[in-house]
């Protein structure tokens, strides 16, 4: 692995790669560490953990919810990502609980956005990571979130929405498009307040902001939204106006022990 790095990025030279993988920098897609003696593979997905310069830190605290020898549910905060990109690291849901728990193998089964808060479930061991992955892969998986939006008295609920959702022109944006729909989500009201409801999502399918689309595509905009209906500028995170998504309760059958597992968000959104 070691000759592959050196020959297909030629700009960073034999003896920096080769320190980063001693310093275990460098994970394949199980997340095994990649030294320089592994074998090379052919198709393999590796992952390198980059040095950022100048991270901005994240002033909110993920929390442990359960932990077993094959996985560990958290509880995060809005704002921090769940694996490094852009200009995050350490500041990431994932690099903090490898550091907390000392688990170097400790991969996400699943992802939820920065912007969001709430449960995120970890695979511990490579030889059971797939059979969790599956559950998602073959939506065993039920998943409940809340949001805060505006209400709207015309619409009946429950409803589903159901459309095709693609990139849009700018890279951080999807947007729906005619054609047979690829995003699926169930849509009902917890408690209304004035001009302002407490809305379910059940998302069936997985698309990238799919409930985030989805809403603002019924003219329900969720409160805190700096994607949707517009984009804001970058570097204007206001952390006293997060997104008002919460990644609620996460419910299926472990493949490992048979039993039901269901687990609860502690955090809520805002107040009426």
């Amino acid at each position: 692995m070691l000759e592959f790095f050196a020959a297909r990025f030629p700009t960073i030279s034999r003896d920096v790669w080769q320190q980063r993988m001693e310093q275990g920098l460098v994970i394949d897609e199980r997340g095994a560490v990649v030294t320089p003696a592994s074998a090379y593979q052919p198709h393999q997905r590796v992952y390198y953990y980059r040095a950022v310069a100048a991270e901005p830190h994240i002033p909110f605290d993920e929390t442990v919810l359960y932990q077993d020898e094959h996985l560990v549910v958290a509880d995060k905060p809005h704002f921090l990502p769940v694996v490094p990109s852009g200009n995050y690291l350490n500041e990431t849901l994932l690099l903090r609980l490898r550091q907390k728990l000392g688990l170097t193998n400790l991969v996400p089964i699943h992802r939820i956005d920065r912007d969001t808060a709430g449960l995120v479930l970890f695979s511990v061991q490579p030889s059971s990571r797939a059979a969790y992955s599956a559950l998602f892969a073959q939506r065993q998986v039920k998943k409940t979130y809340e949001a805060i939006a505006p209400w709207r008295s015309d619409l009946n609920f429950p409803l589903t929405r159901e459309s095709r959702m693609v990139e849009a022109d700018h890279f951080m944006l999807q947007h729906e498009v005619a054609g047979m729909a690829n995003a699926v989500t169930h849509i009902d009201v917890l408690e209304v307040h004035g001009a302002t409801a407490r809305y379910a999502l059940s998302p069936v399918t997985g698309k990238r902001h799919q409930l985030r689309v989805h809403m603002a595509a019924l003219g329900l905009p969720i409160f805190g939204d700096g994607l949707y209906p517009t984009l804001t500028p970058e570097g204007q995170i206001d952390y006293d106006r997060p997104l008002q998504l919460l990644a609620r309760s996460i419910e299926f059958v472990d493949p490992v022990s048979g039993q039901r597992r269901h687990f609860e968000s502690s955090r809520r959104l805002m107040p009426w």
